[in-house]
């Protein structure tokens, strides 16, 4: 019996689903062919906008007590320190989330400016791909970086239209 609830999934190609999962195996490269939600579960709606250029930013951090002398923070200057967590918005851990009374845009923004170990390249994917992300965002755990030449966690990579964390 069908779970009507479970989406219906597809591949790029058109190659049976469990097929092209048994292939993506590689460390390196990208796959042949990519799992994606069926044109008719996408055309159901998105809960997030069509973005199909995600940049490789890196691991978050999370950046307690920033000086304002660090270039590369730019929040507006009250003096002394400011403190930001600059892990996934609204996430749950250690430091409770953010500690700046900050809009989601500028946390994205801070956050992008505050990464580590990215490449800081962009990579571009094809509609079938940025579809399935805008109709589940966590559709996915993983993401292709062009220039690392590997999949790598979502959370390491932002949109580029809005800086917004991949996945989330």
């Amino acid at each position: 019996m069908i779970n009507e609830e479970e989406p219906k999934m597809c591949t790029t190609s058109g190659r049976p689903v469990d097929v092209v999962r048994s292939e993506q195996t590689e460390k390196v490269g990208q796959h042949k062919d990519y799992i994606v939600l069926c044109p008719d579960e996408r055309a159901k709606g998105f809960i997030r906008p069509v973005r199909q250029d995600y940049i490789h930013v890196g691991q978050s951090i999370c950046a307690k007590g920033i000086p304002h002398s660090e270039p590369s923070f730019e929040a507006p200057k009250l003096g002394g320190n400011r403190n930001i967590c600059l892990l996934p918005f609204e996430h749950e851990g250690e430091c409770d989330g953010p500690f700046m009374n900050v809009s989601q845009h500028e946390h994205a923004r801070l956050l992008q400016s505050h990464r580590r170990g990215g490449c800081g390249t962009s990579t571009h994917m094809g509609l079938a791909l940025s579809e399935t992300y805008a109709r589940d965002p966590k559709f996915y755990g993983s993401t292709f970086c062009c220039m690392c030449n590997r999949h790598l966690p979502v959370a390491e990579f932002v949109w580029s239209k809005d800086g917004e964390v991949v996945g989330s």
